[in-house]
Order: structure tokens, then C-alpha cells, then sequence
């Protein structure tokens, strides 16, 4: 590999914009949304807040006005019509269609694989398309300074500041002011730590030195693939493997030999974690609102869809009764649903499949597709 220097920072007249590249990995099933997500429509090609958008047509349109046309799509090769549908904007040449999931690292290695071989200088930023962030605002302001913070050399992660002690994310420690150019708010990171435990979880958001970790990375592409390949030198192979071949007739070929061969990691652990130890990892605290949307809690939660009394309702042409109840309701059906005196409830109703649960066992959803699986009733899943 080219071991220049990706550093644009010195470069008279380098607008680090212009080396500006977004990719949105477009992964992941979302089984604590069974049974509205599904393998063949995950959750970020519905639109779960009410708004009007999906999740992933959201993510294209804040990325944007920063990227332009200059956007990476990588999703599952059973997603392309769907997601073609819903950005036609993205050129063929830019959609990188995964033969089977192999987890983040190999998902953005290969975007990044890509775009170093077309400009070494590239600087990419990856954005998952599950995530729902407002003010649009306050996001792309820190994916500025994101991008300036990279132009020195460094891998950068935003961090989301911490609203309560949550168990469910990882977290950023947060370390010295970098005093970057464009980039009052950047810090150095001094360590990546996984979910932790209510009374650690309670510290960290008492220090004020944690940011969760919202996966959310803006990098000189030279500079991710050279921590890939000296922690992960066989996926890092692969990967360039299959990136030399991508802009020639050979791309269908060689991917479907090398894709499957491709260890599983994903790319905290392959890239994040060992670059902070070495130094080269910086962190922008960022105060948007942000939130995965990862089990149905979280859809009631950020929903602006009608409400029946205190039930939130979703799904065009929903037939809901409520009486003395609380919860959420998404159906898909035209079955009247008929609720009394019940709270927290959450029913999801599909053609196919029927969930009742309450908000807070949403997060224990993935069991009833663990257990569908084991018992071989896939055609539900």
C-alpha cells in the first residue's frame, strides 16, 4: 500500500472538502423490531418516526449537503432494489453489495479500499443508516469539523453527549483539546470502553469525560487502512483484493471468491480501539439529539405519528381502540386492534405475525427471533 502521508493540513490551497467522501453502511436486521423488520426489509428502509422518510433516505439527505454525489452505499445484495429505489441518486459504481454480512470492519475496509485506490487522499466518513440525529444542524457542523480534524491525521469518531447513564452504548474517553483549525471542539481519546454497568454507566455521565459511541467515523482512508493492516493483515488482503479488481469487469468475479473467506470483526476492534492506543484517534463531543432506534421503546419514543389517547399508532390506515391503556401500536394490517386497560404495551401487528409486548421487555424482542431460528420457522424472520 501507498504509506504517504495523508495529512492535508500544510497543503496550500487543500480544501480538506473536496477530499470529502460519505459512506453509509446500510447492515444489520434489527431483530429487537421484529416482526416489522425483517432480513429482507431491515429497519432502516422503513420510516419509523412518522416523519415521511426512512431511516436511510434521512441519512443520505443530512450527508448531503456536505458530500454532494461523492456517497458509498454498502448494504446486503437481497437490499438493491430497495435501496436504488430510495437513492437513485448513488452510481452503480458507488454501490458496494455485501454476498453475505461480515461485520463493520469488512463493510467499511472495503469503502475505504475503494476510495484509496481511486484518490489516496480521500477522506471518508461513515454514517450507519439506522440512526435517527436532530437538529440536522448541529450533526453536520460536527462532521466538519470532523472532517478538519482528519485533514491533520487522524482517525475521528463523534461522540454523543451523554443525556443519562444508558447501558446500552459504548462509550468515548474523552482527553486533552487539540486546538485544531475548524475544529474548536476536537479532543484526543484515550480509550474506547464497552457497555458498562448501571453504576459505572452513572459515573461516567458524572465526570463529563465520556461521549457514547455512536460509531459514527471521518478518516484519511491511507490512515484506517494502515491500522487494518497491521491488526487484521488477512482482511486487509482481501480487502484490496477485491478493491483493485471493483472499477474493472473483474469486480463480480473476484468478489464472490474473496468475500466469503473474510474474517468476521468489527471495525472498533479492528481499527478503533488499536488506533486510539497508538495515538492517532480524536474525538468531536457533539450535542445533537441521537438515537439507534434499536427496539420499539425507541420508536414510541421518537415517533410523531398520531396518538389514540395515549397510544401511539402506527401504519397507514391503523384501526385502533383505546381505553384506559398506554404503549404503541404499528400494524400493518387492517385488523382493529382493541386495547383496555393495559399499559406500556407494545403490538406489532403483520400479516404473518403478531407481537405483544410492554416497553420495557422491547430490548428482549431478538429472543423470539433466536427462537423462531432454532425451531426452523424462518419464513417469518
Amino acid at each position: 500500500m501507498n504509506t504517504q502521508s495523508s495529512t492535508l493540513a500544510g497543503q496550500p490551497g487543500t480544501d480538506p472538502f473536496e477530499k470529502f467522501f460519505a459512506v453509509i453502511p446500510a447492515g444489520g436486521v434489527g431483530t429487537r423490531l421484529w416482526p416489522l423488520s425483517r432480513a429482507a426489509a431491515p429497519k432502516f428502509l422503513h420510516d419509523l418516526t412518522g416523519s415521511g422518510s426512512t431511516l436511510l433516505r434521512a441519512t443520505y439527505d443530512r450527508l448531503e449537503p456536505l458530500s454532494g454525489n461523492r456517497v458509498m452505499l454498502v448494504t446486503g445484495e437481497a437490499h438493491r432494489d430497495a435501496v436504488c429505489m430510495q437513492l437513485p441518486e448513488v452510481a452503480d459504481e458507488d454501490l458496494v453489495l455485501e454476498t453475505e454480512p461480515k461485520d463493520s470492519a469488512a463493510a467499511i475496509g472495503l469503502a475505504a479500499a475503494i476510495l484509496f485506490l481511486r484518490d489516496p487522499e480521500t477522506i471518508m466518513g461513515s454514517f450507519a443508516a439506522d440512526q435517527v440525529i436532530s437538529p440536522v444542524e448541529k450533526f453536520q457542523d460536527a462532521v466538519k469539523e470532523a472532517i478538519y480534524t482528519a485533514a491533520t491525521g487522524k482517525i475521528v469518531t463523534i461522540g454523543v453527549k451523554p443525556t443519562h447513564a444508558s447501558t446500552s452504548f459504548g462509550y468515548i474517553r474523552t482527553g486533552a483539546a487539540l486546538e485544531i483549525a475548524g475544529a474548536p471542539s476536537a479532543h484526543a481519546v484515550v480509550k474506547f470502553v464497552e457497555k458498562p454497568s448501571e453504576k459505572v454507566a452513572q459515573e461516567y455521565l458524572v465526570s463529563g469525560d465520556y461521549n457514547w459511541n455512536a460509531g459514527m467515523f471521518v478518516a484519511p482512508v491511507e490512515l484506517l487502512l494502515r491500522h487494518l493492516k497491521a491488526n487484521e493483515p488477512a482482511l486487509y488482503e482481501g480487502l484490496m483484493e477485491i478493491a483493485a479488481a471493483w472499477d474493472t469487469p473483474d469486480r463480480i468475479a473476484v468478489k464472490k471468491r474473496v468475500w466469503p473467506t473474510l474474517p468476521k470483526i468489527a471495525i472498533d476492534y479492528a481499527v478503533a480501539e488499536p488506533a486510539a492506543d497508538a495515538g492517532d484517534v480524536a474525538v468531536i463531543p457533539a450535542t445533537f439529539s441521537w438515537d439507534d432506534v434499536g427496539d420499539f421503546a425507541a420508536i414510541a419514543r421518537l415517533n410523531n405519528a398520531r396518538e389514540v389517547d395515549a397510544v401511539t399508532v402506527m401504519g397507514e390506515g391503523a384501526r385502533v381502540f383505546s381505553e384506559d391503556s398506554s404503549g404503541i401500536v404499528v400494524s400493518d394490517t387492517k385488523r382493529v386492534i382493541a386495547l383496555i386497560g393495559i399499559e406500556d404495551v407494545v403490538v406489532v401487528d403483520t400479516p404473518d405475525a403478531l407481537l405483544v409486548t410492554t416497553r420495557a421487555h422491547s430490548q428482549l424482542v431478538k429472543r423470539a427471533v433466536d427462537g423462531l431460528k432454532a425451531k426452523g420457522d424462518t419464513d417469518v424472520l
